[in-house]
């Protein structure tokens, strides 16, 4: 009775109810909040804590029987997530109204029309992720999302016994869902707001019942209180808010009755807002259960300020993502690149100094020449030419190098000082 209370609030109304079944387990309401509220100065809450002794308190008197527990007694369930690149057009629409949802949040204070400006933005990012249709109205829209839909269903109904259950936010997405299956010859009915409480019964029935009614359209008007075991897959064609919302979904098939095994498919498209939601959706289910489930392991949850909290999710939503892990053969690729413009840089520098060395020496023996006639001492030469060679090798194209080893850092600042004095001795000489 309480799975779809946010926390701060299902803190309160469980203490009424446990009040009422056992006044004495969690004692006297001031001494129950100050031991399970965290409170600033002013009264206001920021978050919760001792979550661990709560649940001990509660054992005696909290039976939960969740989906989970009651798992082994329905047919398994396979959950695909299907990511689907979008159009420029949808990309260029999404991206326009991210910039505003953008500029919002940097405010340090946001007022009522900041709000609904960005309402309207997220709720456009929402609508660009299926179809710029529903954001301009305007024909033909670009959807790659409904392409994909289109090749699924003609896959799926391939197979005998399939009856599917598609779910979207919007009307409109429906209404561009429907010239699909028409043109598949596919019979189904269709659930949404407008439909009267009394004929939907009616569409379950038929769709329950009649194996020639294959698919039941629907928005999140049908996502609770209805009972469709005939179904064996979900299409989820976007994704909700709520973890709660899409559970309850995938529950209107995966639940008691239910005798095949159900297939689920969340259609996301790539690059938008849909795909951070990912992530929102896991976290928020996490944090709802951590005072009621028993295996839970929270003993603390902090509360952020309304806009602090909204600015917060927002923030994951623009873009923040969990790490990925490191891609070892990208790394090694990046790698082997950098040592491979690395070591042609050593080669032209090498060529370089070489190319100077040479230089420096021709010089040197110039002014040697001018200093004295007679030819050096053939001994001394073939002394030198024997130690030099010991230092030189060839290098991959047959090209002798020279390697030597310096005493300390301070010998190569000398040799470049000696070597710049010569050659700037040697362009004087020129002159």
């Amino acid at each position: 009775m309480l799975s779809g209370t946010p926390l701060e609030n299902r803190l309160d109304e469980l203490y009424s109810v446990v009040q009422f079944v056992d006044g004495w387990r969690l004692g006297p309401g001031f001494r129950f909040f100050n031991k399970h509220r965290v409170i600033d100065e002013k009264g206001k809450v920021l978050g919760y804590k001792n979550l661990g002794e709560l649940r001990e308190a509660l054992k005696p008197v909290l039976l939960r029987r969740t989906r989970d527990s009651v798992k082994l007694e329905l047919p398994p369930r396979t959950i695909d997530t299907i990511r689907i690149p979008p159009t420029d057009e949808q990309v260029a629409s999404h991206a326009g109204n991210m910039q505003i949802v953008a500029s919002i949040i940097s405010k340090k204070f946001i007022s009522e029309m900041d709000l609904l400006r960005l309402q309207k933005a997220l709720l456009m990012c929402r609508m660009a992720a299926d179809s710029t249709y529903l954001v301009d109205k305007q024909k033909p829209g670009y959807s790659t999302k409904l392409e994909y839909f289109d090749d699924l269903v003609e896959r799926l109904f391939e197979e005998e016994g399939r009856k599917v259950i598609v779910f979207s936010e919007w009307t409109t997405m429906l209404d561009l869902i429907e010239p699909l299956l028409k043109k598949h010859k596919l019979d189904f009915v269709r659930l949404d707001g407008s439909v009267p409480q009394r004929q939907r019964q009616e569409l379950v029935h038929k769709f329950q019942t009649d194996p020639e009614c294959r698919l039941f359209l629907t928005t999140n008007a049908g996502s609770t209180g209805l009972n469709l075991q005939a179904a064996n897959t979900v299409i989820n064609v976007d994704l909700p808010w709520n973890p709660a919302i899409l559970e309850q979904r995938i529950a209107r098939a995966h639940r008691m009755g239910q005798t095949q095994p159900v297939q689920v498919f969340v259609l996301v498209t790539e690059g938008t807002i849909e795909e951070n939601l990912l992530a929102t959706l896991a976290s928020k289910k996490e944090l709802a259960l951590a005072a009621l489930d028993v295996e839970s392991e929270v003993d603390a949850v902090d509360m952020a300020s309304g806009m602090d909290e909204l600015k917060g999710r927002l923030e994951v939503l623009l873009g923040a993502r969990p790490e990925a892990p490191v891609d070892e053969t990208a790394k090694e690729s990046s790698d082997q690149a950098t040592r491979e413009i690395s070591a042609a840089h050593r080669e032209r520098v090498a060529a370089a100094g070489g190319e100077l060395l040479g230089a420096a020496f021709k010089f040197l023996g110039e002014l040697v020449a001018q200093q004295t006639t007679a030819p050096a001492p053939e001994a001394l030469v073939a002394n030198l030419r024997e130690g030099l060679s010991a230092c030189v090798e060839n290098d991959p194209t047959g090209k002798p190098r020279l390697s030597i080893t310096l005493p300390d850092k301070s010998a190569l600042d000398n040799l470049a000082q000696t070597l710049a004095r010569l050659l700037a001795t040697g362009e004087s000489a020129k002159s």
